[in-house]
């Protein structure tokens, strides 16, 4: 199953999927029923070394569509581009997480204002220095070194999610274990970081807690602006 992961995280990978019960293992081998796919479960561990990790942003569970399921935390596969001639993209406006995310990064950049958030003044921005890809800006989170990670790797449908989350809590907490060395910060969004602080011990590392992006109030949180507005990442980097 580790086929597809950066050589560096293969030793952590491999005694954390010793944690996971085996006949969910074999579930899991069987790669069908789930979403993202057997060779994409992984993806986050292919494309940011272990070293490099800085950050962890803790997701709960893939999308709960085929399409938008990338193997990443956050990063909606579904999307393409991030803008239009309108100010976002289609595919963004019905993203509202990461349109409200997205929102908060261009205020951080002095782009937008709070007191005005619309299409139209998004239109108006001027964007030659901007990334307009998914793809964009998820190099952009791991060149911050972000971990993209969900906490719960597979999705079925939303009455299972629970028992996901479940099976995969022994590989999380063996993943954190390991990494402690390394003391990356924990990103936790809305009621979901107060569960994840209760099923994992986490006192080890230091936490930023955040409303989640789906609440309009997350656009103009000062936590929020303080944190990526230094990692700028919007800005194009190629």
């Amino acid at each position: 199953m580790l086929e597809n992961v950066d050589k560096s995280w293969k030793p952590t990978l491999k005694k954390a999927l010793e944690k996971i019960d085996k006949d969910y293992l074999l579930f899991l081998e069987k790669d069908q029923g789930y979403f993202p796919e057997k060779k994409r479960i992984f993806q986050a561990f292919l494309t940011l070394p272990k070293e490099k990790v800085k950050f962890i942003l803790f997701g709960q569970d893939p999308y709960p569509r085929k399409e938008s399921a990338s193997g990443y935390a956050f990063i909606d596969g579904r999307v393409k581009k991030i803008f239009s001639s309108n100010g976002f993209s289609k595919e963004v406006n019905k993203a509202t997480s990461l349109r409200n995310f997205l929102k908060m990064m261009l205020v951080a950049r002095g782009d937008l204002e709070c007191k005005d958030l619309s299409q139209a003044k998004i239109a108006q921005i001027e964007k030659k220095e901007l990334i307009n890809s998914i793809e964009q800006l998820r190099k952009n989170f791991e060149a911050e070194g972000i971990l993209l990670l969900n906490t719960a790797l597979i999705f079925t449908s939303k009455k299972e999610s629970k028992k996901h989350i479940k099976n995969w809590e022994n590989f999380i907490k063996a993943l954190l274990e390991d990494l402690k060395v390394q003391n990356p910060k924990l990103i936790l969004f809305g009621n979901f970081a107060k569960d994840l602080k209760r099923r994992f011990s986490i006192k080890e590392f230091e936490t930023i807690e955040l409303e989640h992006p789906f609440n309009s109030s997350f656009v103009c949180n000062q936590t929020a602006l303080d944190l990526f507005g230094k990692m700028d990442l919007l800005r194009r980097r190629d």
